[in-house]
């Protein structure tokens, strides 16, 4: 294949949710599909009972909810399907937020006894903001639920975007038959399947056949007046999905195989091909010829055999190919790898080449960081990639003095994974670890002992908010920071933080020195002067 024809092929996209709407096994569903797994694992009351293949780390199997975006790939009907399964729980929300800034398009779970609940809000906001086209499908047909009609109201309201079903369900829970393919004017019957693959699809070129009353019974004419209703709805478009401005419904039954497969052909007929992205110098197109992308997550000990950390490079433009110099910008270094990576969960295979849309594991020893780029020939940083000021602290402390190395790696490595900030304090080194969620420290805490074999403990803070503080003349600051000598802190790269200890002495803070930039972001940005050809 050419270069165009390559780039159109690729799929790239996230599936997201609020937590046990079945993300998750709609992603092993995918795969199932596309031929990459044989049997699905099922997720059920949150329980693991056969460890979902993109929850690959232990606490994952353990608790049965997904704590880290993993990323899986299948070919499917000449299409190259790449999937960033996100964790759900809002505790996490800081890795699905900044994997959204690596796809081009976005499938949202929806529980039809639940509806809309807040944190499938708060990801909707994200897609809206950056025009991300997405498709909603709503799962758990086979269990009693909200009336279509009225949850379609409520996606409309609450998510803030106009939606119009592309297939339909006929009844539910306990009666449920089956949906009707609006799309393609096919009636799938429901046959549950829980682990391989059962399709009864029948095509009608119109309601009114005959054979739709022998099949459905009474539910037949329900059928056509609820199909007549959707008439008044949103007419679907192509070009307003691509948009962001309307979001396709489909309904199904995720756990029993049921309906993935009309949105799965969907998506790969209709979703965008990979999209340009806003540079500091520029648009980055993907046709460009030359190799360009960046970091959005990195991971330690994906194989806890080799102890490997891994950076998730999602590409921009042009070819990766293995062996070959690319330029780190912030570095100002060039590196090449000898053996990249693609990812199917837990397994991973070797990539000659790669191309825009594809994500690409790169082994690191501690060159990256969340954000940076790699190109090829000129100097720029990607635009977007989102960080986060920590509002719950708490001092780590570790509890067997003959495994004081083990500790500081495992901090330093884990906090480099972006979803949490180590901080120290002197005197002392003492070390504070801040995060946007309380979940955060069970994971710590559990892959510090698993991974690193350091025990630790926590003990609460009372910090509000981290600043970093910034002056333009070193001497502005050195009032500031004998003042305040008890709520200062350093980064991991030395810079200096103010752990406010409430929103009054912040506000006083910032009144006080008005020739210091408290900012709340730790953002690494290449400057404009160090940007250089």
């Amino acid at each position: 294949m050419n270069p165009q024809q390559e780039i159109e092929r690729r799929r790239t996209f996230a599936i997201i949710s609020h937590p046990d709407a079945g993300k998750t096994t709609l992603t092993e569903k995918f795969l199932l599909f596309g031929g990459a797994i044989q049997t699905a694992g099922a997720v059920k009351s949150n329980k693991i009972r056969k460890s979902a293949t993109s929850d690959f780390m232990e606490i994952e199997k353990q608790r049965g909810i997904s704590v880290a975006t993993s990323v899986m790939g299948f070919d499917y009907k000449g299409f190259r399907v790449n999937i960033l399964d996100t964790p759900g729980h809002k505790d996490f929300a800081e890795d699905t937020y900044r994997t959204l800034t690596a796809v081009d398009s976005v499938i949202l779970v929806v529980d039809i006894a639940r509806g809309v609940e807040e944190q499938t809000d708060k990801l909707m906001a994200v897609c809206r903001m950056r025009q991300i086209p997405v498709m909603i499908f709503v799962n758990k047909l086979d269990r009693d639920g909200k009336d279509p009609f009225d949850l379609l109201d409520e996606l409309e309201h609450k998510l803030k975007i106009r939606v119009t079903p592309l297939s339909w369900p006929i009844s539910g829970g306990a009666t449920f038959k089956g949906v009707y393919n609006l799309h393609r004017s096919e009636l799938n019957l429901f046959s549950p399947n829980k682990t391989g693959i059962s399709d009864d699809v029948r095509s009608y070129t119109s309601l009114q056949d005959p054979a739709i009353d022998t099949i459905l019974g009474r539910a037949a004419e329900a059928l056509r007046q609820d199909v007549e209703l959707t008439s008044v709805l949103p007419k679907f478009t192509k070009e307003a999905y691509r948009a962001g401005d309307l979001a396709p419904v489909f309904f199904g039954s995720a756990l029993n195989n049921f309906g993935i497969r009309e949105l799965l052909d969907t998506f790969v007929e209709l979703a965008p091909s990979p999209v340009s992205r806003t540079t500091n110098r520029g648009t980055v197109h993907p046709i460009d010829k030359n190799l360009s992308g960046f970091v959005f997550k990195i991971h330690a000990n994906l194989d806890p055999n080799h102890r490997d950390r891994i950076a998730f490079f999602r590409i921009c433009s042009g070819v990766f190919k293995k062996n070959q110099f690319y330029f780190h910008p912030r570095l100002h270094k060039k590196l090449r790898f000898s053996s990249p990576v693609m990812f199917q969960a837990n397994e991973r295979n070797l990539v000659e080449e790669a191309w825009p849309g594809d994500v690409v594991g790169l082994y690191d020893t501690g060159h990256f960081k969340i954000g940076d780029s790699l190109t090829e020939g000129t100097s720029f940083f990607f635009k977007g990639i989102p960080t986060f000021s920590p509002e719950i602290f708490r001092a780590v402390e570790n509890q067997d003095p003959f495994r004081a190395k083990q500790f500081e790696k495992g901090l330093r490595q884990l906090t480099d994974e972006g979803v949490a900030q180590l901080f120290t304090q002197q005197p002392g080194n003492r070390k504070i670890i801040g995060t946007v969620g309380e979940l955060q420290f069970d994971v710590i805490q559990f892959r510090l002992l698993q991974e690193y074999g350091a025990k630790v403990t926590f003990r609460p803070l009372s910090y509000l908010k981290a600043c970093w503080v910034e002056s333009e003349h070193p001497g502005d600051a050195e009032e500031f920071f004998r003042f305040k000598r008890d709520q200062m802190a350093f980064d991991k790269d030395d810079r200096p933080v103010y752990l406010a200890d409430s929103l009054w002495m912040l506000e006083r803070a910032i009144a006080d020195y008005p020739k210091l930039n408290f900012r709340f972001s730790a953002e690494v940005m290449l400057k404009e002067e160090e940007a250089v050809d």
